[in-house]
């Protein structure tokens, strides 16, 4: 039944291994999504549901940001973006007596997969000082520990106020406003873990952190780049863009340390074609050493500057900035240390510029393949001075692509949650609410573990997400988040977080995107921005889980007024039963978002501007484009070594685990697996179906360890292995993180292999 969650931890080691598929999606997704959604759900909870998934009356996937086209399909959903829901819609509960049988130390015996599959979370629990398990507890209650805590602390400094990508815009906004009244800019985020590195090469090349392609640009492009990227796992909508793309004559090289079923062949389960036969969609695969993508990308800058004609001359003299210095860098280019970066023959990358100068209209897509090394600002740094040459920025069907991830993790950010936010955006703060943010910068993920770690901050407020099992260095985060005074996470479900506690800690359960939101008798909408600056609402249509449950906005609303006071002059309470007044604030406050409550009303959104794209105008400190010329990075591995990177299976979504399959991969009933390239096994005594210690190799002699992987003989990049996250965390320490960005170095992990321990 759909109300009965599993009782027994299912084994995990022991994984099944089979050949591994060339396409995805197709009668296997449809099959999978109709399971997994009725286990859930029952048969008629999910027909409600799923309807209702990214429709301009219904509400946004919880899932992926991909963005949502004018015309959509009735099945405006992925296989993955179905799992997301239906873990969300699921009829199964975790009551108090749940947690009254259940103390904290067999939480943190549980696999991540068997805490999801438990359900909703029902009412607030806490877990008083010395206490074994969480108790109910009521709202009043709980607002009155927090505000406790938040209150005694010696500085607002000594608190933390984590956003996880699902929060919506209006809870964001509430959040970091009650942080900034409260006196800190302590806000990290889950884009500090993924596209920071993005963010601080876009802002310095191109003015702003964000993408500058639409949807309609991917349809209109003569070739699409996509790097570091698995779409059929990590963003499966954007494959019927591809296959759109390719039907208009696009090329398409994907560039990726493995094959990827998805950038193969995408049968598209919307189609009856698509379901038979589907579409070839990468025209040429460039399988890239991990780490490599930097020496890969200044080369073909240097070929396209050797090639007759092929510079845009008249858009770089007029739009950028930096041309010569950049110039003299990519010329010094050398095609052997670029074949050792990249792992690559000379004829693959001759076959690549040849698409390249073939095309006019050029995009490259990206995800944390990029993003996730130390050298990861530089090298997207690259990826903009690529584009730049032949002025495929600010040009229908040109662009950059970072694709992110978490559904409104880049909305969060435009909303505010940011540990260095500008003079400018403070400033609007400052003038609409009357209040004096503070200037300094705040901590972000990875220095706020090290502020928990160093008794520097000693209260965790995390709005969604699970921090513990999505940051690095897993026994040293988990460490520290013990030693705060009070842990406090706002959830739908359970997940590890919830068993790594201060001493005190409270879960306050709340609305999901599927769930009905009313306030003071009227329904309330939330809103949301893409991964591509569209901004829409989100409407739930499901009975929520629980009479008990809050939403955000609703509870950062009555946690503000617990801390602040009658002090504070902002409307807290006006906020919490209309999120309409919050959008007029944010209106006045963000730019882009004026006249907010009427363009969001309009089905479908409204794009928010996005100055290179729309005016080819670039608000960087020179005014212009900005060329760069550093220096070219890429690991080097020691004798008897390999490059991991960590990576997510078909059946996880971030850190939620949906099963314990990975299909597109061939492995099923497992997740302790290291992808190992046959040839590097081989000389490294690696059997296929053998078990394996990895262990993390740093400067400085820092190892870290994970045990008991069992091996598959897999076609990674030579050099190169795989491993799922979040059991691979471990193995990147604290300090292990990209250059400028600060983002945790997961992709290219120096390791080497050990016999196990005798048990």
């Amino acid at each position: 039944m759909a109300t009965k969650p599993p009782t027994g931890d299912p084994v995990q080691d022991a994984p099944r291994v089979e050949a591994a598929p060339h396409a995805a999606a197709g009668l296997p997704a449809v099959a999978h999504t109709l399971r997994i959604a009725q286990q859930q759900m029952g048969v008629r909870r999910t027909a409600r549901t799923l309807l209702k998934v990214n429709q301009k009356d219904g509400f946004d996937c919880p899932g992926c940001a991909w963005p949502e086209g004018e015309k959509r399909h009735t099945a405006e959903f992925c296989e993955n973006g179905a799992k997301a829901v239906a873990e969300e819609a699921t009829l199964r509960r975790v009551t108090p007596d749940f947690f009254a049988a259940h103390p904290v130390a067999d939480l943190a015996d549980r696999s991540g997969y068997w805490l999801g599959q438990q359900g909703r979370i029902t009412q607030p629990v806490y877990l008083p000082e010395g206490a074994d398990r969480y108790e109910a507890v009521t709202w009043e209650r709980a607002f009155e520990i927090i505000a406790g805590e938040l209150t005694a602390l010696a500085s607002p400094d000594e608190a933390l106020f984590y956003t996880s990508g699902r929060t919506s815009n209006e809870a964001a906004f509430l959040l970091q406003l009650f942080a900034r009244e409260f006196g800190t800019n302590n806000l990290p985020d889950c884009s500090n873990m993924c596209h920071e590195s993005s963010g601080s090469a876009l802002t310095e090349t191109i003015g702003i952190g964000k993408g500058s392609v639409s949807l309609e640009d991917l349809h209109q492009a003569d070739l699409i780049i996509v790097a570091g990227q698995n779409p059929g796992t990590n963003h499966p909508r954007m494959l019927s863009a591809l296959e759109q793309a390719k039907a208009a004559g696009a090329k398409i090289i994907s560039v990726n340390p493995l094959p990827e079923a998805g950038l193969e062949r995408f049968k598209n389960p919307q189609t009856a074609r698509g379901m038979l036969k589907g579409t070839a969609l990468t025209d040429l695969f460039l399988q890239i050493r991990l780490g490599g993508d930097q020496a890969l990308f200044r080369l073909l800058n240097k070929l396209i500057l050797r090639t007759e004609g092929a510079v845009d001359t008249a858009f770089v003299d007029e739009h950028t900035h930096g041309y010569e210095e950049f110039t003299q860098a990519a010329l010094a280019a050398d095609w052997d240390e670029t074949l050792a970066a990249t792992g690559l023959d000379r004829a693959d990358i001759e076959r690549a510029l040849d698409l390249v100068l073939a095309s006019r209209r050029t995009i490259v897509c990206w995800a944390m393949g990029l993003t996730q090394h130390k050298h990861s600002v530089p090298t997207i740094r690259e990826v903009v001075n690529f584009l730049l040459l032949r002025g495929n920025i600010g040009r229908p069907g040109a662009g950059v692509c970072p694709v992110r991830g978490h559904s409104n993790v880049q909305g969060d950010r435009t909303m505010g949650i940011f540990e260095r936010p500008s003079d400018a955006f403070l400033d609007a703060l400052d003038k609409e609410f009357g209040i004096t943010s503070p200037r300094h910068h705040g901590y972000d993920v990875v220095r706020s573990i090290q502020a928990l770690r160093d008794g520097d901050a000693k209260v965790f407020f995390a709005m969604g997400g699970n921090f513990v099992a999505a940051t690095p260095d897993t026994a040293v985060t988990e460490a520290a988040m013990r030693t705060a005074r009070l842990t406090v996470h706002v959830s739908t479900k359970l997940n590890r977080s919830h068993a790594v506690t201060g001493a005190r800690a409270l879960i306050l359960p709340t609305l999901g995107r599927t769930d009905r939101d009313i306030q003071a008798g009227r329904k309330q909408i939330v809103t949301v921005e893409d991964s591509m600056g569209m901004v829409h609402a989100s409407r739930g249509n499901l009975t929520p889980a629980s009479p008990h449950l809050l939403s955000e906005p609703a509870i950062v609303a009555r946690l503000a007024r617990a801390v602040l006071g009658p002090g504070s002059a902002t409307p807290w309470e006006e906020f919490e039963q209309d999120y309409a007044t919050i959008r007029d604030r944010i209106s006045r406050v963000v730019p882009g978002f004026e006249d907010f409550n009427t363009r969001v009303a309009r089905p479908g959104g409204f794009t928010l501007p996005h100055a290179p794209r729309d005016e080819r105008r670039f608000p960087t400190a020179t005014g212009k484009a900005n060329f760069t010329a550093a220096p070219v990075e890429y690991p080097h591995l020691p004798e008897g070594r390999l490059l991991l990177q960590t990576l997510r299976s078909h059946d996880q979504y971030n850190t939620t685990v949906y099963g314990l399959d990975d299909r597109y991969r061939g492995i099923r009933n497992g997740r302790r697996v290291v992808l190992v390239n046959p040839d590097d096994a081989h000389a490294l005594g690696l059997a296929d179906g053998s078990y394996t210690d990895i262990v993390g190799e740093w400067k400085d002699g820092v190892e870290r360890r994970a045990p008991g992987f069992r091996v598959v003989h897999y076609p990674t990049a030579r050099g190169c292995a795989a491993a799922y996250y979040p059991e691979t965390n471990v193995l990147v320490p604290l300090d292990a993180t990209a250059d400028t960005s600060n983002t945790p170095a997961s992709k290219s992990v120096v390791v080497r292999f050990e016999q196990p321990a005798a048990p």
